[in-house]
């Protein structure tokens, strides 16, 4: 059993703390937050310890942090976990500097630390469902695709969207691990990036909870167009706004040479397949994979426990959080140009999950 203790026990930690019940092979002891009151409310729900943040990276019962802070404090939390001896599964994105990144990197393999960073819903049955038809040739060669992340902001829902707004927010560094990581499982690694982005509104209106009414300042673009070329050919086109009122796109397309495949959410563990073969009319696909009918929000955590116990790498890796984030910072940083970045990471295509995975079968 992997006994886990929660930094960060704010708006996210509830859907890890209810996924974990569905899997055994987890234990979360206890919960700390900089805001205390915060811990002890989860501990309180969720029938856990409540600890300080110094406590809980000392405590020799736990053996893995959950990273469930802000975007702003992920890299020195985990860099703080890692250095305490525990091994770390953080909240995306992994940091929000390549070379934060690396310094974490190295001390968790200097010291022999599992490193693991979110999205998990690449492991849910939708997206597996996907990259199971992409593997057997359902669509022939894949040669492009798009992918399309276009809200309206989210101070329409949270309470305190402050940080969404600021450096390391946005919808690329937000939104963006789910689908860029969903077509590095589907696709492979990503070799080069060029983007165009704008600012659109300079303040935002928080419309729900206790502040709603406040204007928050914007201190970044929301607004990005890009083009992701893959080490295996295709080149997909990326949108990803917080300032779009509605439209209609299917959240990611794969065009191959024998047909298209409609790619579900990839911010859920479900939803919809259909693919489209040349000649032939639209045809829903029945999932062929398991981890599809809730939130498992924490089944990356789940599959990282099984990896442990038998040595072998795993999915959720840090390696994957790395080449993400280099994509990331490559359209952000690249917004104003518009030329080309090469994107150097090296990066293993995720193994697949076998068909019908039972409820804690991860192998």
């Amino acid at each position: 059993m992997l006994r886990i203790g929660i930094v960060g026990s704010g708006f996210i930690s509830r859907a890890y703390l209810r996924a974990a019940q569905d899997f055994p092979s987890l234990r979360i002891i206890a919960c700390s937050d900089v805001n205390f009151a915060a811990a002890q409310e989860k501990a309180l729900e969720f029938r856990i310890q409540a600890q300080s943040v110094e406590q809980l990276l000392v405590n020799p019962e736990i053996d893995l942090v959950l990273n469930l802070t802000v975007p702003q404090s992920h890299g020195s939390v985990s860099l703080r976990a890692v250095e305490a001896g525990k091994h770390v599964y953080s909240e995306k994105p992994l940091a929000l500097s390549l070379k934060e990144a690396r310094a974490l990197l190295s001390a968790a393999e200097a010291r022999g630390q599992r490193l693991g960073v979110a999205p998990d819903t690449f492991l849910g049955g939708g997206q597996q469902t996907a990259r199971a038809l992409i593997d057997r040739g359902e669509v022939g060669t894949p040669i492009g695709g798009t992918a399309f992340i276009l809200l309206p902001g989210h101070e329409h829902w949270h309470p305190n969207p402050d940080f969404f707004y600021q450096p390391g927010g946005g919808p690329v560094f937000d939104m963006g691990p789910y689908y860029l990581t969903a077509l590095v499982n589907l696709l492979g690694p990503i070799c080069r990036v060029a983007s165009i982005g704008r600012q659109t509104f300079s303040e935002r209106e928080i419309q729900s909870g206790p502040r709603k009414g406040e204007r928050i300042p914007v201190l970044i673009p929301t607004h990005f167009n890009a083009l992701l070329e893959f080490q295996s050919g295709p080149v997909v086109s990326f949108h990803a706004s917080f300032d779009v009122q509605g439209h209609s796109h299917p959240p990611i397309e794969i065009y191959g040479t024998e047909g298209t495949l409609l790619v579900p959410d990839p911010n859920t563990f479900g939803g919809p397949v259909r693919i489209i073969k040349r000649g032939k009319s639209p045809a829903d696909i029945s999932l062929t994979h398991g981890f599809s009918d809730r939130n498992y929000r924490i089944i990356g955590v789940a599959e990282m426990e099984k990896a442990i116990a038998s040595g072998k790498p795993h999915r959720a890796s840090a390696e994957l959080g790395y080449h993400v984030l280099e994509v990331m910072q490559a359209i952000v940083e690249n917004e104003a140009k518009g030329s080309t970045i090469e994107i150097s990471s090296p990066c293993a295509r995720p193994a697949a999950l076998p068909l019908q995975p039972r409820l804690g079968n991860l192998e």
